[in-house]
């Protein structure tokens, strides 16, 4: 892997993870689009891929660092502003959220591998990613709609329960095929559930970070005998200050996109994802 590539996949990186596009997906594409001769398998490639991962990680932390202040005073040194019940109340939905994906994962680890390894696969969940954002976008405009007459309002994070913690988190499962998005599935997840936009993206932002801590610790583990060479390191270090970068800007849009529940939808990444699931699935099905 060249600088360049390792340049091109951390911004890639940066961008996606935060938004409902998949950057798994978009990992596995390029290459294969770009005609790159790069062993994603490689392990190599692997040590790479953990340092994205913790400057993504880096990024979304710095931005939830007061709701994650918040909870460990909770938690640690209780007061009026930062009560326990509180701290151990959003501490168990983030869990209740977990368990699905971890569950799944550990069951159907190496049959996903399989799909990880075809490019083909991944441009199709891809495109059936953007189908599922602009219907549920489309089911969730008809509900609050019908919402608006009997003067429904939207949930909270401080309103959410742990059966609408435990849904989310059956929706993340999708996200362990490459090209279907994490944050687009949990998203998705909350809308269905009746969040707000904004409070259905800062759940899944927040909700990002022990997923990508714990895929990060288990990275880290299997590369506990790989001896790194330094042109490795110095690629992924530069990658992780890219990736971090690129996600923090792109987090902060994210949010500041969706303040505005009437005027924003998920429907531009929806039609970003069908054109890009359907034009990479045409250049590698042709070759071209």
């Amino acid at each position: 892997m060249t600088f360049f590539q390792a340049i091109i996949l951390a911004i890639v990186q940066g961008i996606t993870e935060p938004f409902p596009v998949s950057s798994l997906g978009h990992a596995v594409l390029i290459p294969s689009i770009l005609h790159w001769s790069l062993d994603e398998h490689s392990p190599i490639f692997l040590p790479f891929l953990t340092m994205l991962h913790v400057g993504t990680l880096l990024a979304l932390a710095h931005i939830f660092w007061k709701d994650w202040q918040g909870i460990l005073y909770g938690l640690f040194r209780p007061s009026p502003q930062h009560t326990r019940p509180e701290a151990i109340r959003i501490c168990a939905l983030l869990v209740t959220a977990t368990i699905p994906a971890i569950l799944l994962g550990g069951l159907f680890e190496h049959a996903l591998r399989h799909v990880f390894a075809n490019p083909l696969m991944v441009a199709g969940f891809l495109t059936l990613n953007g189908l599922l954002l602009i219907i549920t976008e489309m089911m969730i405009r008809r509900s609050t709609a019908h919402s608006a007459h009997t003067q429904t309002a939207s949930k909270t994070l401080n309103s959410m329960s742990y059966k609408d913690a435990l849904i989310i988190g059956i929706w993340q499962c999708l996200a362990l095929l490459p090209g279907l998005s994490r944050s687009g599935a949990t998203i998705n997840g909350g809308l269905t559930r009746k969040l707000s936009h904004l409070s259905a993206v800062r759940f899944s932002l927040l909700l990002a970070q022990p997923i990508i801590l714990a895929a990060t610790a288990k990275e880290a583990w299997q590369l506990r005998h790989t001896v790194l060479s330094t042109t490795i390191i110095e690629q992924a270090l530069i990658g992780a200050i890219v990736a971090g970068l690129t996600a923090l800007l792109c987090s902060r849009y994210l949010l500041r996109f969706f303040e505005n529940d009437n005027q924003h939808t998920l429907k531009a990444f929806g039609l970003y994802c069908l054109v890009a699931g359907g034009g990479s699935f045409i250049l590698i099905f042709f070759n071209l």
